[in-house]
């Protein structure tokens, strides 16, 4: 293989590994960086898109929580979202997976609601930042963020609008055996297929402490 072609292969195989928010937009497009060399999804907190950019207005989210539709390219995953309050948000320190999601399947995932902690000092109006960080086997963490405003009549994604692909799912991981726990409503859905959970549980804890330690700032 000429090293044109290699080239080419190893760009094709880091664009796939990473992930894209579709809803909310996220603050810019992360994707394809053998043309976009400003961002890069390996940069925590949000891919080195700062908070103040104007081109991707805030787009309106309940006051309880809002959709989430990412579009997500690993076999499987841990998922990490997290909510930081402000119109310039860096500092995410409200996270929405308590415990850490695993997804499974290459595709799109829809969460109809993703439901925000309760006692929030939010109000109609108040800016805020979604961080979508998926880690993979490897622990290598990967980084999105999109811009919300909260407002009493917004309203989350149409039926219709809001389809996982087939196969993909989600479900939080519970440490300490194999399985998983799930909500049809909020912020889980069915249980986890295709994939073996007790052999990726022993790696669970470090992967959360690695993450959380690396938040801070």
């Amino acid at each position: 293989m000429g090293i044109q072609a290699f080239l080419l292969l190893m760009a094709a195989s880091l664009a796939e590994a990473h992930f894209g928010i579709e809803y909310p937009p996220m603050r810019a497009n992360t994707l394809g960086s053998q043309q976009n060399t400003t961002y890069s999804q390996w940069t925590n907190p949000c891919a080195g898109v700062p908070g103040n950019l104007t081109t991707t207005p805030p787009t309106p989210w309940p006051l309880t929580g809002g959709s989430l539709k990412l579009s997500l390219h690993h076999p499987w995953t841990y998922l990490f979202i997290n909510l930081g309050l402000g119109p310039d948000v860096s500092n995410f320190n409200y996270t929405l997976t308590t415990p850490p999601w695993n997804s499974t399947g290459n595709g799109t995932l829809c969460v109809p609601r993703l439901a925000l902690p309760a006692g929030l000092p939010v109000r109609d109006g108040t800016r805020a930042s979604l961080q979508v960080v998926t880690v993979g086997g490897d622990g290598s963490a990967l980084y999105n963020c999109a811009d919300v405003v909260l407002r009493e009549g917004a309203e989350v994604l149409a039926g219709g609008e809001c389809v996982s692909s087939e196969g993909v799912e989600v479900a939080p991981v519970r440490v300490g055996g194999a399985g998983a726990e799930g909500d049809a409503e909020g912020n889980a859905a069915s249980s986890v297929r295709g994939g073996d959970m007790a052999a990726v549980m022993s790696s669970v804890v470090a992967l959360v402490v690695v993450f959380v330690l690396g938040m801070g700032g």
